[in-house]
């Protein structure tokens, strides 16, 4: 894999220093070829064909990164790679899976749509399929992150690392463990799809009846074999952050860090925000990719700012005439507010005769902001409702 891997820099993170109260690092994969980790195993994956494998072919499935992982790691070896994407699958992603070379097949509705289609495939042509996680060389050539993280910063404590299927977190923790058992090794998984947990619990692969998540690059809904034995046997644990953390994370990493990521690489740095005094430091958090539509971190960074208390949405009855909005407006002024919506309903038929109720979306400097705001409001004797978000 040398001469091929790009060995993504460590960035230090100021803000999450000062929560945790140690040294806090980002491993940058969002840097590496093809936006994320995962060319790491699949170049690893392919690499260790035979030749007569090699010129059958590779087949995956993916709605991502995975995808644009085999393609690369194919194009880099001389194989001719297939990969199978749901019909739904974001179209840059799709456009740079073809980019590097491959054949890019749109079926179904879902990754285990893709996923069956795939092996069929293979089952077909003879075409090696790549899985995305649970393949001993996949795993392997994850963990060369932890072999990096040891080389660039022996000092590291704790190592935070996203997990959805769990090659990333096996590959990993099987590197650094044997060598450091003196540094700790979380993963870190959506609330929203946390298969690990129960998992761990159980003493086996547990499914998920429903899973859902922003972080669609580790919504997986169930552990692999041999992944999860490795996350048993080498992990010191498994912890959970929900979709307003990975939304605030994302808005740190872009705000302070100038970094673009995408949900699921954010995951794991979400936990130290999350949980700023749950790990040693100095701790180096994987920040495991950055493919994201513009369409999608548009939504993101809308999401994160109310998440953070910097967008607030709010509802006011007023009866219906002439002056009552201004007389409001000039309070929301005074209190340094910035009004980017207004929105009068007048049709509702929860709405009093000669009521109106209009909908506001403001921007604030924080939480606290945003509770004062709504305090001074209310004390103004002004109905207010709250949609969402920790200043309500």
């Amino acid at each position: 894999m040398a001469g091929v891997l790009r060995t993504t820099p460590l960035q230090p993170v100021r803000p999450l220093a000062e929560a945790i109260g140690g040294p806090a690092y980002l491993k940058c994969e969002q840097l590496q070829h093809g936006g994320s980790f995962k060319v790491r195993g699949a170049l690893c994956r392919i690499a260790r064909l035979t030749p007569a494998e090699r010129a059958r072919g590779v087949v995956a499935a993916s709605a991502g990164n995975h995808a644009q992982g085999v393609a690369l790691a194919a194009e880099r070896l001389g194989a001719r790679a297939t990969v199978f994407m749901p019909a739904g699958a974001p179209l840059p992603k799709v456009a740079a899976t073809q980019g590097y070379g491959a054949t890019v097949e749109l079926v179904g509705a879902t990754v285990e749509d893709a996923l069956t289609a795939a092996r069929a495939y293979a089952e077909r042509t003879g075409a090696v399929f790549v899985h995305p996680f649970d393949h001993p060389d996949v795993i392997a050539g994850q963990g060369t992150i932890g072999l990096e993280i040891l080389a660039q910063y022996p000092e590291v404590r704790t190592i935070l690392v996203a997990v959805g299927g769990g090659g990333l977190l096996s590959g990993v923790a099987a590197a650094v463990k044997p060598v450091r058992p003196d540094v700790k090794v979380f993963g870190v998984q959506a609330a929203g799809a946390a298969a690990y947990p129960p998992s761990l619990a159980a003493g086996t692969p547990v499914s998920l009846d429903r899973y859902a998540t922003i972080a669609d690059g580790i919504a997986v809904g169930r552990p692999g074999d041999l992944t999860f034995q490795h996350v048993r046997t080498y992990a010191d644990g498994v912890v959970t952050v929900s979709d307003e953390d990975i939304s605030r994370t994302l808005l740190l990493l872009l705000e302070r860090s100038k970094i673009v990521a995408e949900p699921a690489g954010a995951a794991g740095v979400a936990a130290l925000q999350a949980f700023p005094h749950g790990f040693e430091p100095p701790v180096v958090a994987v920040l495991s990719g950055g493919n994201i539509d513009p369409l999608l971190l548009v939504k993101q960074i809308e999401y994160g700012l109310t998440a953070a208390g910097r967008y607030l949405r709010f509802t006011v009855l007023f009866p219906d005439r002439p002056g009552v909005l201004a007389s409001m407006l000039d309070i929301v002024a005074a209190q340094r507010a910035n009004i980017l919506d207004v929105l009068h309903q007048r049709r509702d038929p929860r709405l009093a005769l000669g009521e109106v109720a209009v909908d506001f979306s403001v921007e604030t400097r924080g939480p606290d902001h945003a509770r004062d705001l709504l305090a001074t409001l209310r004390s103004a004797g002004y109905r207010i409702t709250t949609t969402r978000g920790p200043a309500t």
